[in-house]
């Protein structure tokens, strides 16, 4: 199938890449009338941080709604990039089939850990109120945010969720950048970057806009090698163009917040169980491609009894390609959505199913 997009889009696009930008365009339409933002009725813990930050906004997440059929929704937390509202564009249609569902994209000039927390919970606690038990859904640095929240998050909270889902976690920056004078392995473009983003003294401006234009045209090759030799519909480029979009708009104070917030991560080595409700881990065959050798997270998904330790009713799965030249990469939704959305499908429907099994 992907051979024969291939062959009969690939050349419309060359030849006519007016009728593309129309295809772009159309894309870009309809999504914006179906996500709209969102604002719980009351955000009594965001609204109690008010007085912390000289300017709120700066790091304020925007919330977003897309309306669904059911009433499950699920709540995404996107990584580094793309934006949550993008970054599952081809799992939209799977998960409004169970109810709504809850965008937080990260600001573009700073970022709070503790403001995401609070909005974070006042979203949950609006959804109790409707009766509405949510799905948290993390991407990358998204799942290690959620990881973190729900470590210091009340038991109230834990029993306002339905499940987790954490997608190619991230869940400490050993993942991403190994000890000093390690170099196994081969040093990574997205590693090297990450390194220097953490060494920069902050108060030096010019430096730390230096080393973040590094780190964003780093996120720009990433995506077009994901990109590379494939069909790209409307709605990938669409995507590809919003991506672009928030690397080029999202400050340098903007990403330093986000890579101190991931900084100050805890390594997942013990401790009390972050979650004991149905959680679902996905793992790409091929993490290594972003994620360093000696990665704590690969470790743990590796170890079935630190996942029971952690996750007490999680269930961890590899996410694999049935193309061996084309393996799964770290968090690629936007390209394998063929690969990810069967083993979501089903892990939603058993999930969804419980009540029902439990009442009979």
């Amino acid at each position: 199938m992907r051979q024969l997009l291939h062959k009969h889009l690939h050349p419309l696009a060359t030849r006519h890449p007016s009728l593309m930008n129309v295809a772009t365009a159309t894309a870009d339409l309809l999504r914006s009338m179906a996500i709209k933002p969102y604002t719980p009725r009351q955000r009594s813990a965001e609204l109690a941080l008010r007085g912390s930050y000289h300017s709120v906004h700066a790091v304020r997440c925007q919330l977003y709604k897309e309306k669904g059929a059911g009433q499950r929704p699920t709540i995404v937390v996107g990584g580094f990039v793309p934006d949550a509202t993008e970054a599952l564009e081809f799992q939209r249609p799977l998960l409004r089939r169970h109810g709504s569902i809850y965008y937080l994209n990260f600001p573009r000039n700073g970022f709070s850990q503790e403001l995401f927390c609070a909005q974070l919970s006042d979203l949950i606690a609006d959804l109790d109120r409707q009766g509405r038990r949510p799905v948290l859904l993390g991407v990358s640095f998204g799942a290690g945010l959620l990881v973190q929240y729900l470590r210091q998050a009340s038991e109230e909270i834990h029993g306002m969720l339905r499940g987790l889902m954490l997608i190619s976690p991230v869940l400490c920056t050993d993942d991403l950048v190994r000890p000093a004078g390690v170099r196994n392995g081969g040093v990574r473009m997205l590693e090297s970057n990450l390194r220097k983003i953490l060494l920069v003294d902050p108060t030096d401006q010019d430096g730390l806009h230096k080393q973040v234009e590094r780190a964003r045209r780093c996120f720009y090759a990433l995506f077009e090698a994901g990109a590379d030799n494939r069909p790209l519909s409307g709605r990938h480029l669409a995507i590809r163009r919003r991506i672009f979009g928030v690397l080029e708009h999202t400050s340098a104070l903007g990403g330093y917040q986000r890579v101190l917030a991931l900084r100050d991560f805890v390594t997942p080595h013990g401790g009390p169980s972050v979650f004991d409700g149905p959680t679902l881990l996905l793992s790409a065959e091929d993490e290594a491609s972003i994620l360093v050798p000696g990665s704590p997270t690969l470790h743990l998904l590796q170890s079935p009894d630190t996942i029971r330790h952690l996750f007490p009713n999680g269930t961890a799965r590899v996410v694999s390609s049935p193309d061996p030249a084309d393996p799964v990469l770290h968090a690629s939704l936007i390209f394998h959505q063929h690969c990810y959305n069967p083993r979501l499908e089903h892990w939603l429907e058993r999930l969804h199913r419980q009540p029902l099994w439990a009442a009979v």
